[in-house]
């Protein structure tokens, strides 16, 4: 499986504070049945503002440590960025990372309310041949309410991945039949753990993993756990109905 989101590069957003908890995160990741991590950390203008050649140094230091350790992990650089109207201007300024250096960028919207500018994001993108790719969609209040409204999106060529623990009720009820749904509706093509602490959702993967399998047969599981990820890494084009 590879893991299509995650926290785990240490001090520079909201997750491991340390690299002895980055070290821990990729043994758990390990040992949950990972055999890759695309490590998304944060984009946040004046919040998390590390530019990619600091993250990229950082991503050495877990190699050499997994090396070292025996830990049997291939790590991808790219970013999880907020929503911003300039998001195509700090991807060319290398502040920022699609995944792997592909044409597919992972990004996330406001929790509550509805971005005014998301149309006008996604053509930018489009316009400089980037794929976008929407994190964890079932935790927006909004898409709660109405999936229906990912349509158009979807029309317009956006991916969308959810997070393993949104299954399994990590963010709550509403969310775990959001996510229903939308895997119900072929509206999801990546999952990731979007880990940001130790002893976490890696420890709850097995029972996600188990549940996903049983709504969606193993089959669709493998493409949206290893298959469309790996294509991303490998700048392959992701077709879907």
């Amino acid at each position: 499986m590879i893991d299509f989101h995650s926290h785990i590069i240490f001090e520079v957003d909201d997750g491991a504070n340390s690299v002895e908890k980055s070290v821990k995160l990729l043994k758990e990741a390990e040992m949950a049945g990972f055999n890759s991590i695309i490590l998304t950390p944060h984009y946040m203008e004046d919040y998390y503002e590390h530019p990619a050649d600091e993250i990229k140094e950082k991503i050495e230091i877990l190699r050499n440590i997994c090396q070292k350790e025996n830990i049997n992990l291939k790590l991808y650089q790219a970013n999880e960025i907020y929503i911003a109207n300039d998001m195509v201007d700090l991807l060319k300024n290398n502040m920022a990372s699609t995944v792997n250096k592909s044409q597919y960028v992972l990004f996330e919207l406001p929790m509550h309310e509805e971005p005014l500018n998301l149309l006008e994001v996604i053509y930018s993108l489009k316009e400089n041949n980037i794929t976008p790719i929407i994190a964890h969609p079932e935790r927006y209040i909004y898409v709660q309410k109405d999936i229906s409204q990912l349509n158009d999106l979807l029309d317009m060529g956006v991916l969308f991945q959810s997070n393993y623990g949104s299954i399994i009720g990590q963010y709550g009820s509403t969310c775990k039949k959001t996510i229903k749904k939308l895997l119900k509706n072929n509206c999801i093509h990546f999952l990731g753990s979007d880990v940001h602490r130790p002893e976490t959702v890696y420890y709850s993967l097995e029972k996600a993993k188990k549940k996903l399998i049983k709504l969606l047969g193993k089959e669709k599981f493998e493409e949206l756990s290893e298959i469309n990820a790996q294509k991303v890494l490998n700048n392959e084009p992701i077709y879907f109905e």
